[in-house]
């Protein structure tokens, strides 16, 4: 075999499969270099100055800027932010070098003036790395972090703001753990923070290698052999070359970590990071307060999109075109109903869609769309919310059934308005055998006169009927010129609200044993139930 098996971790006694996430960790973007350093056409400034405000604007407390010592561009960006104080006093700046003095000292020289720092100082320790790229020990990889360490107690020593360590043994994943806390002790150790201080200690996947289970149980093992424990922060930052990026990071937060680095939308290296937008909103449907703000995740995509020149896909959880859409008729059934029964007060209940989308900053015009795969359920709730209509349970097949004969004609999706034109076209404006082309009503001791010009055919006839309801007058009229029929259900209510609502009727026929519906529109009830009367016997003699 070319491939073998990540081994199994020895951890006994593991916790974290009993453990919940709680609380939010600490979130540090690193969209701004991790993800910029991933694109085909890196940002410039002014792209960087939109995503970082947009950062802010999110709630982000730590942002990573980038790797001011590795380009000119990445220096001029950090200066800019110090200079033109447009860094909010409660936002941490973190910068990323290499452990090699001129870059720690050139990082230095590029955030001097800002308040808050981190100083994300990383070399790569894992086995192949050291046999394969460096040649060198275990103890000369120690080396190499503590002289990064050392300079950058020297270079930063006179630093008027707060500086704060962060080591990242590279490639985590794939240095041997004993190895890894070594290093890390020792870390610290040299860092020697003072009471209160903290040290971030950042534990990469920097190769997805294992399931999930495998990180988690790498980070509890960590956790419990980190000296100093209280002083650490303990963080992670997760690729996802197997896909499964989100899923360890959530398990690593139950084995103990507290930080989290990532981008939006997952932008990253090869495969990319892990996406904070998608962990942030899964706590939130899990009643976890995620301390992010995504209530307007349309503009954020937008932004995303425009600085990282990256389409998002349309099934990205809770961001993509269709994360909230369905098609299948049975889905779009139960959505309908758990939207009716939902309540603004209650706890979210609804089929088939784990968050609110007006909790993104999502409305519900796009949830259900009709294809061929499409059933009444959806066409019905389209009817109902875009226009008004409110289609009774019975009729509900046969409306189906008509826009379903378009769908197959025309493939793909059948828009609202389309919708809407094969509902008028085939219950409304019916082709008319029969037509009332003028009326008079007049009640009297709850009787009703009804005199009427109706065309039947070419012929006009003018007709009195007397009878105890319009319908039952308007029927009489029908059933006199040869047409059977016996009305089946009806049904009837406003279209629209205020003074200036029209009504709405349903009538559903029975013609030789076949049922017929036709729909009335008109300004009072009266006239819309006629109309859809004539509509529905029409339909059964068209």
């Amino acid at each position: 075999m070319k491939y073998k098996k990540f081994n199994k971790i020895d951890i006994k006694n593991r916790t974290w499969v009993d453990n919940e996430i709680t609380k939010a960790p600490f979130w540090c973007s690193v969209d701004l270099r991790d993800g910029n350093q991933s694109l085909v056409n890196p940002m410039n400034i002014e792209k960087k100055l939109m995503f970082f405000k947009t950062l802010v604007e999110i709630g982000f407390k730590e942002i990573e800027i980038g790797f001011p010592s590795a380009s000119e561009v990445e220096f001029a960006f950090c200066r800019r932010l110090i200079e033109d104080n447009l860094i909010p006093d409660d936002v941490t700046i973190s910068i990323l070098t290499q452990a090699r003095e001129h870059l720690i000292k050139r990082s230095k020289e590029a955030v001097d003036g800002a308040k808050n720092v981190i100083v994300h100082l990383y070399n790569s320790t894992s086995t192949m790395q050291r046999e394969l790229v460096f040649n060198k020990s275990q103890d000369e990889i120690i080396e190499i972090a503590l002289d990064g360490v050392s300079w950058v107690k020297e270079y930063f020593a006179d630093f008027e703001g707060e500086v704060c360590l962060e080591y990242s043994p590279e490639s985590f994943t794939q240095t041997e753990l004993d190895f890894s806390a070594r290093i890390c002790n020792a870390v610290v150790e040299a860092w020697d923070p003072k009471d209160g201080e903290k040290v971030i200690i950042n534990l990469p996947s920097t190769v997805e290698m294992a399931t999930p289970n495998i990180y988690a149980d790498q980070i509890e093992w960590m956790s419990n052999e980190l000296k100093n424990r209280d002083q650490i922060i303990l963080s992670l930052h997760a690729h996802n070359d197997r896909g499964t990026a989100v899923a360890a990071i959530e398990l690593a937060l139950m084995a103990g970590a507290n930080r989290v680095e990532g981008t939006l939308f997952g932008n990253g290296e090869r495969t990319g990071n892990v996406d904070i937008l998608t962990l942030a909103l899964n706590m939130q449907t899990q009643g976890v307060n995620s301390t992010l703000d995504f209530s307007n995740i349309d503009h954020i995509r937008e932004v995303v999109e425009h600085c990282n020149e990256i389409p998002t896909h349309p099934r990205h959880p809770y961001a993509g075109d269709l994360v909230y859409t369905a098609f299948s008729g049975s889905h779009q059934d139960a959505i309908k109903k758990g939207l009716e029964k939902q309540k603004d007060d209650e706890l979210w209940r609804v089929p088939y869609l784990p968050i609110d989308p007006k909790d993104v900053g999502r409305d519900y015009e796009s949830i259900i769309r009709v294809n061929s795969q499409s059933g009444k359920g959806g066409v019905a709730y389209i009817l109902k919310e875009e226009f008004g209509y409110d289609i009774p349970k019975v009729m509900q097949p046969s409306v189906a059934n008509e826009v379903q004969r378009l769908s197959d004609k025309k493939g793909g999706i059948i828009s609202e308005g389309e919708i809407l034109k094969t509902f008028e076209d085939k219950f409304i404006n019916v082709k008319r055998v029969i037509d009332l082309k003028d009326i008079d009503i007049s009640i009297k001791n709850s009787i009703i006169d009804l005199t009427a010009l109706y065309v039947n055919g070419s012929k006009s006839v003018k007709v009195q009927k007397r009878a105890n309801g319009i319908i039952e007058a308007v029927s009489e009229v029908v059933l006199e010129n040869g047409i059977d029929f016996s009305v089946e259900f009806y049904f009837e209510h406003s279209l629209g609200e205020g003074s200036d609502a029209k009504a709405v009727s349903y009538f559903g026929v029975k013609s030789d044993d076949v049922l017929y519906f036709g729909v009335g529109v008109a300004k009072n009830i009266s006239l819309s139930s006629i109309n859809a009367l004539l509509c529905a016997i029409n339909k059964a003699n068209s």
